[in-house]
C-alpha cells in the first residue's frame, strides 16, 4: 500500500527571465515584461509531495516534520526573499523560469528523500500558473 503525504510551503523572491546570448530584443520578444532588467518578483507557493509506503513501526511514510525541515533547508533559506538570479548559485547560469525553479528545487529534495519514495514538487508562480515536476 503506497500513500502520498504533502507538505506546503512558500517564499517570496525576484527573478528576470533573461538569456545572455540573446540580444534585448529577442529577450524582450520572448520574456515580455518578465525581462526586466530591473527584476520582478513574486510569492511562491510550493507542495512538496512523497508517496512511499507506510512504515508498520510508525505508521507514517515519512515524518512530516522530516520533510518541513528538508524544505525550510533547501529551498526556504537559500531562496526566502533572494533575487534567483544573483543570489542562488543554480541559477547563475539557468534561466530561473518557473520549469526550472521546480527542477532545481526537486533536485535539491532528492538528495534529501530515499530512493524508496516518488517525489513530486509543485510550484505555483501565481494563483494560475503552477509547474508540476515528478522527476526525469
Amino acid at each position: 500500500m503506497r500513500v502520498t503525504i504533502s507538505r506546503k510551503a512558500h517564499f517570496n523572491a525576484a527573478h528576470r527571465l533573461h538569456r545572455k546570448d540573446w540580444s534585448f530584443e529577442k529577450n524582450d520578444a520572448v520574456f515580455g515584461k518578465c525581462n526586466n532588467p530591473n527584476f520582478h518578483g513574486h510569492n511562491y507557493g510550493l507542495t512538496v509531495s512523497v508517496t512511499g509506503k507506510i512504515d508498520p513501526e510508525t505508521g507514517f511514510v515519512l515524518d512530516v516534520k522530516v520533510l518541513a525541515d528538508i524544505i525550510r533547508e533547501e529551498v526556504e533559506i537559500p531562496f526566502d526573499h533572494k533575487n534567483l538570479n544573483l543570489d542562488v548559485p543554480e541559477f547563475a547560469d539557468l534561466n530561473p523560469t518557473a520549469e526550472n525553479i521546480a527542477v532545481v528545487i526537486w533536485n535539491k529534495i532528492r538528495q534529501r528523500i530515499h530512493t524508496d519514495f516518488d517525489l513530486e514538487v509543485v510550484l505555483n508562480e501565481t494563483d494560475r500558473n503552477f509547474v508540476t515536476y515528478k522527476g526525469e
